[in-house]
């Protein structure tokens, strides 16, 4: 490559030329000269943290077609092609050196061999394209939680999705002078067709967690594209990993306790299995509703919100179980829906408790109902995936504390998935070691929709995090069980399971009762509550749960409801024992023994009982 100076120079015009320049960073420039060369950009523009810039994104993904405008006042849809509906698990890889091993459970390339392949489809993959160069901070701003970001993409779709997601990060680079550590990611939707990435058979995201730069192409889906979400997640964990903290797939709330007390919890969920329905629960306020990371810090326990917004799963929300956001999305303001219907500037969605149009526009092109796709499968007319893009600032509850750059108290730690025969509605570990074990290292879950793949396979979901560890699991379980030796005090953990069923297939929980599961568990932080010794935990005493399901949801619980709920179901937990030693003897070498310890002896408890 030709001095990186003489590039920028050459390829950006004067201003943008110069709002690159005002960031005195070597390293942030020759990473910029070079993808300009490589993916050979017809111009670049650099975007600021200014309103002029944020508006200019958003009216350049209305004018190059990758948004539409809807009826009401600031919402767009946004169409991924119909085979780029989720996250590309098979093409998602972690570029490693040569000999370096992190096990089977990695899906990953030879560096040399993935660089090779990811330079030749970013080759020219811009042309006739604009470049857009973006900053970013994940965590509050100017806090020890936070970490610089930039991304370079032709996708205005995929910034303006960001400026909504994230804080904005100009500011913050250039303030930070020639620093070298910072997330960077490259993205292309590669040649399009009808406005949709068209080589999806080439699409590829490649993770390098040593450079920490993330490459993807070919792809529109946010998932596969907004590389600060899950993919930089990757790259957290792994610098996490070195510094003593943890990035945790994790939603971060607070719960409303007696006399204005106010807790706050993280808790891990697989994708559509509640987090972001717990997360929005009226009367609580939410912090965040996927990613968080969590420092120790004097003794506590604190974690921050990465992001600033929601891009969340649409499927069933309605006014009835969803107000919060339902009120959102249905009132004036910024909202991006995604492979949702639309009829007459109208989006419709599954389960939104409204009649849905037999016709109209969607992700598969113009729709009737029953129309079928060339494999002979009836296209629904939303995607089970489909979603939106909102800030959590346009939510009535959005936590007052979001921005805090000192972090939240985190005083519980939940775990939960989708679970049909097993695990009870609520449960208590008995201390941090045995919650993190059989709660969270132990944690399955039942497929959905979110990514590609068989629907309603029970998967192991260590700590809802499995697709994102980027380094030996034994290794990210022992950080979990280490951190708090750092802490004064240990949090309490707790399992939740809002998908039991009973013989007939029908579910034994309505859609509100996480509203009391949550509220049992604010009052078990504090000691305010008991609690009835099982072999797998602990859980809440009748009486309680009685009062707390007429205090807050204003119904009769009763006694037969709990003895159906809170049944001990023996053989299966025994059974889940047995599934989850087996993973961890097989599959991950540098297991802890105390797992294998603490499993073993929730054997016992279950075999005497």
């Amino acid at each position: 490559m030709k001095n990186y100076d003489d590039v920028l120079k050459s390829r950006l015009d004067d201003e943008n030329y110069r709002k690159l320049s005002a960031i005195e960073n070597s390293r942030l420039h020759k990473f910029v000269a070079e993808y300009v060369q490589l993916c050979d950009p017809e111009s670049v523009s650099v975007i600021t943290d200014s309103q002029e810039d944020i508006d200019y994104i958003r009216q350049l993904s209305i004018r190059n077609g990758e948004e539409q405008k809807l009826a009401m006042e600031g919402h767009t849809v946004h169409f991924d092609g119909y085979n780029d509906q989720a996250r590309d698990k098979d093409k998602t890889r972690y570029l490693l050196e040569e000999g370096v091993d992190l096990g089977d459970r990695l899906n990953s390339i030879e560096k040399s061999k993935g660089l090779e392949e990811m330079h030749s489809l970013l080759s020219g993959i811009m042309q006739g394209k604009q470049m857009l160069v973006r900053f970013f901070c994940l965590g509050p701003k100017n806090s020890q939680f936070s970490i610089p970001a930039m991304q370079l993409t032709d996708s205005a779709y995929v910034g303006h999705s960001e400026d909504i997601l994230y804080r904005h990060g100009y500011e913050q680079f250039r303030s930070m002078g020639d620093c070298d550590d910072f997330f960077r990611i490259v993205h292309s939707a590669g040649e399009l067709e009808e406005g949709v990435s068209k080589n999806v058979d080439k699409r590829r995201i490649y993770i390098d967690p040593d450079e920490s730069i993330v490459y993807s192409a070919n792809t529109q889906y946010a998932g596969n594209t907004v590389g600060l979400k899950k993919l930089s997640l990757r790259m957290a964990i792994r610098k996490a990993d070195k510094e003593g903290w943890l990035a945790e797939h994790m939603l971060l709330m607070g719960v409303n306790g007696p006399g204005g007390r106010r807790s706050y919890f993280c808790g891990a969920y697989p994708s559509a299995c509640g987090k972001t329905s717990t997360a929005m629960i009226p009367g609580e306020t939410i912090v965040g509703d996927d990613i968080a990371y969590l420092r120790p810090i004097n003794g506590e326990l604190r974690a921050v919100n990465v992001e600033a917004g929601i891009f969340g799963i649409i499927r069933d929300v309605n006014p009835e179980d969803d107000p919060i956001i339902w009120d959102a999305l249905n009132k004036p303001g910024e909202v991006i829906f995604s492979n949702v219907l639309v009829k007459d500037g109208k989006p419709y969605w599954l389960g939104m408790g409204h009649e849905i149009p037999e016709s109209g526009y969607n992700h598969g092109g113009e729709w009737f109902k029953g129309k079928k796709d060339d494999k002979g499968a009836e296209i629904s007319p939303s995607h089970k995936n489909a979603r939106y893009t909102v800030a959590l600032a346009e939510l009535e509850n959005c936590d007052e504390n979001l921005n805090d750059p000192a972090g939240l108290p985190v005083c519980g730690v939940i775990y939960g998935g989708r679970d049909s025969d097993t695990s009870v509605p609520v449960e208590q570990g008995f201390d941090w070691t045995h919650g993190i074990i059989t709660k969270g290292a132990s944690l399955e879950s039942e497929t959905t929709a979110a990514t590609l793949g068989q629907e309603g396979v029970r998967v192991f979901q260590p700590m809802s995090n499995i697709d994102f560890v980027s380094l030996p699991l034994g290794r990210y379980v022992q950080n979990n069980l280490d951190i708090v030796e750092k802490l004064d005090g240990e949090p309490l953990v707790f399992g939740t399971n809002y998908f039991l069923k009973d013989e007939s297939g029908g579910y034994l929980n309505g859609m509100h009762d996480k509203r009391v599961w949550l509220k049992w568990m604010e009052l078990r932080v504090h000691g305010d509550v008991g609690a009835v010794e099982r072999p797998t935990g602990l859980i809440p005493e009748y009486e309680d749960l009685k009062s707390l399901f007429k205090e807050v949801l204003g119904k009769e619980y009763t006694k037969e409801d709990y003895e159906r709920q809170f049944a001990m179901r023996v053989k299966e937990n025994l059974a889940k024992i047995n599934r989850i030693e087996k993973i961890y003897r097989e599959s991950v070498s540098d297991t802890p023994q105390v797992l294998f310890d603490v499993l073993q002896q929730q054997r016992k408890r279950l075999e005497e009982a």
